[in-house]
């Protein structure tokens, strides 16, 4: 890159509490576990085009052509990091920050809104969190951006005006293997799987034409939930193979009840959807606050 301001999407990411690692574990130990993290975060920079353009002991920085290329890495290296096993009983965490902004680079050293901001965010993020500023949100993919959850409580002073913070989540669902990004023959059985959702007047039915419906207090979304403590974004539902994911994105969580078995509450959580139930947003289903949407397979 020649000197001079330019606008990237930049990534800034730090290993988590990495002072009390090494407290804990003394220096050898430490430096290795952080060295394996970094490894990993170098990896899913590299898998999405993106330039490392600045390190520290723990932390680093990295530039993408755009912001869905940048927060896709993100989300690999936090999925990366997460797969590292623990150390001496400490799981290894980062915290990540995205922002798209202005870009200084002069010899060798970087500056500017989009380098500040994005520390700001790391800064903001607990072990195990990626964030991004609002203008960054709205310049990803719709696929990335049914992804984030605004978080209400959070402001950096760095960021500008008004520009809320929002969260991507990266987690996957629990126990189950992840699965390569290839595509294949689908089954008699997965073309004609097929799930329908109904929640007051909407009916909406999931198949292969129509494969992910988003339900939240936003206009915006497919399914328009009324409750007040329903996130904007509250949750999607996603066709994934043989197989439909309820992916949570809320504050106060969902709760899910598969007929015939015990109702689950699920939080930044992703749940696979057997057979036919219900889900309540934001409160348990047999509560005076239920506010339920009903779903079949058919």
């Amino acid at each position: 890159m020649s000197n001079g301001q330019t606008t990237v999407s930049l990534v800034h990411a730090a290993v988590a509490g990495s002072s009390r690692l090494f407290a804990r574990l003394g220096t050898t130990e430490a430096l290795h576990a952080v060295e394996r993290c970094m490894k990993r975060m170098v990896r899913g920079i590299d898998g999405f085009h993106g330039r490392l353009v600045g390190t520290a002991r723990d932390e680093l920085t990295a530039v993408f052509g755009n912001a869905s290329d940048a927060c896709q890495a993100a989300i690999a290296m936090q999925r990366r990091v997460a797969d590292l096993p623990p150390v001496s009983g400490v799981q290894l965490a980062i915290r990540v920050g995205l922002h798209h902004g202005a870009l200084v680079e002069h010899e060798g050293e970087v500056f500017g809104d989009a380098v500040r901001i994005a520390e700001s965010l790391a800064g903001l993020a607990d072990a195990g969190q990626l964030v991004t500023s609002g203008t960054t949100q709205a310049l990803l993919t719709p696929q990335l951006q049914l992804l984030t959850r605004r978080l209400d409580s959070a402001s950096s002073a760095d960021l500008p005006g008004e520009d809320p913070v929002f969260e991507v989540i990266w987690a996957e669902p629990r126990g189950e293997p992840r699965q390569p990004v290839v595509d294949k023959p689908q089954s008699t059985r997965e073309r004609e799987l097929r799930l329908c959702i109904r929640y007051g007047h909407y009916v909406k039915l999931l198949d292969r034409h129509r494969p992910s419906v988003a339900m939240g207090r936003d206009a915006g979304c497919e399914i328009a939930v009324h409750n007040r403590r329903a996130s904007r974004l509250h949750a999607r539902i996603e066709r994934r193979g043989g197989k439909f994911v309820l992916i949570d994105l809320s504050t106060n969580g969902t709760f899910v009840t598969i007929n015939g078995e015990q109702e689950l509450f699920i939080r930044h959580e992703q749940f696979v959807l057997r057979g036919s139930g219900v889900i309540s947003f934001a409160a348990s289903a047999g509560s005076a606050a239920a506010d339920v949407a009903e779903y079949e397979h058919l």
